[in-house]
Order: structure tokens, then sequence, then C-alpha cells
């Protein structure tokens, strides 16, 4: 029996301007860039990469603390990439990031 997807992202992005100058054009910081997964009912998904590489902006725009650039984030069948913080209040009771200490979960010894 094919377990149910809880939460899928497809082609997530998340841009951030940045500002050069007074005269230069503004360009734009890649934070994450196409990130696709999906997560089946019973998984977990552990995002590991070294410091500065997106994982916490990833997880943030899932949750719609930030705005996504483009891309979709559908949680439990319904696409919620568009809806408003306050639509989204209920939906962050049902989710969450877990942060965790490098240096005891990935312990050498």
């Amino acid at each position: 029996m094919e377990k149910e997807v809880i939460l899928e992202i497809k082609n997530l992005c998340k841009y951030f301007p940045v500002n050069k100058g007074l005269f230069k054009k503004p360009s734009l910081v890649k934070a994450v860039d196409n990130v696709s997964f999906s997560i089946k009912k019973g998984e977990t998904l552990g995002l590991v990469g070294e410091s500065g590489c997106g994982k916490t902006t990833t997880g943030r725009t899932i949750l719609k603390l930030y705005e996504p650039t483009s891309g979709n984030i559908i949680f439990k069948g319904k696409d919620i990439t568009k809806k408003s913080e306050k639509e989204m209040v209920p939906l962050r009771r049902e989710m969450q990031m877990i942060f965790q200490d490098p240096y005891a979960s990935l312990n050498p010894r």
C-alpha cells in the first residue's frame, strides 16, 4: 500500500535582493534554488550541509516565514504556496523545524 505524501516541495526558490550601492542595479542572492522533494507519512527528512548553504532558509520558506520567490509547497494534498499569514497560523501547528547540534548528533565516536 502506497503511503500518503504529507509534504511535497516542487522547484522551491528563495532569492533575496542585495543593493550594491546608490547607482548600481540591485542583484539577487539565490539562497534556495530549485529544491524539490517529498515526505511520506512516517518518514523523516534531514537537511545536511555546510554553514550558509540554505538549510534554514529552506525550512523557513516551507513554513512561509519567508515568501517563496517561486515553486510550490503542497501540504497534505493542498497547495499552501499562496496562503496568507493568517491562513498559515493553524497549519504551522502541524509543521515544525527541529534544529540539532551537529557536534552532538554527528559525533565521530
